[in-house]
């Protein structure tokens, strides 16, 4: 477990799903232990009310913001007081931001040039900068859990082939990964891709509609796929016009 991220979760209650958080939860969980979780907002309001039965389940610690001055966000002020004390406290290794106010972007910069990654949750109305400044960012809509009798939206459905092929900037980002990381044969290895990926961009393959990157890789039939082993996967770009055989 030593080896493992320590993660600190502080989640802005007043712009965030609380039907996401399981699903957050379970995105943590695959790069470390969520050893601080804060739930900011003002609990005496009745729009929390989904939030405060996720919070002793999750083991989610709340902390109470009043509203002193009508129209005035005293969550941000304290969600950002909260994350510098863990910052410099030094018992944490990556930090976790639920919300979907672009507010918080300079925290996210002050946290990354201290050199600790920032995983961002949010709606998709979520503005560029935070998305962009975040180490890693996912869409709350593709985690929203459904209860039994609860017409909750629906996550995105996959973007087909042709819509991922449609997207520059994803194209774009891909392309550069594989070129960045291949060998002299023009092969990369998916894992080095992946962490190209991680290191220069929020990309996460859940907001296109794939649980993996391989999954997104083969869908989009820009690169040639090729398994060494079980489980290594290596891919190449391919000349433009060429499409990728199908399994």
């Amino acid at each position: 477990m030593s080896d493992r991220k320590r993660i600190a979760l502080l989640i802005d209650c007043d712009n965030s799903r609380h039907n996401a958080i399981e699903g957050a939860l379970e995105e943590l969980s695959k790069l470390g232990v969520v050893n601080v979780r804060h739930a900011h907002g003002d609990w005496n309001s009745p729009q929390l009310k989904g939030w405060v039965e996720q919070l002793h389940p999750r083991a989610i610690k709340p902390i109470q913001q009043f509203a002193y001055t009508k129209g005035k966000n005293a969550t941000d002020a304290a969600m950002i007081i909260d994350a510098m004390d863990l910052l410099y406290s030094g018992n944490v290794d990556a930090f976790a931001l639920m919300t979907s106010d672009s507010d918080f972007t300079p925290l996210v910069m002050r946290i990354l040039e201290f050199g600790l990654p920032v995983y961002g949750f949010g709606e998709q109305k979520t503005p560029a900068p935070f998305v962009d400044a975040c180490s890693t960012f996912i869409f709350t809509e593709n985690l929203v859990v459904q209860s039994e009798g609860n017409k909750e939206q629906k996550p995105p459905a996959k973007r087909t082939p042709a819509q991922l092929r449609q997207n520059a900037g994803l194209v774009k980002l891909l392309r550069t990964a594989v070129d960045q990381t291949s060998g002299d044969d023009d092969w990369a290895g998916l894992g080095s891709v992946g962490q190209y990926i991680s290191n220069n961009s929020p990309f996460h393959s859940k907001n296109y509609g794939y649980t993996k990157l391989s999954d997104l890789v083969k869908a989009i039939g820009l690169f040639e796929v090729e398994m060494r082993g079980k489980k290594n996967m290596y891919i190449k770009s391919m000349p433009p016009g060429k499409k990728a055989k199908t399994e």
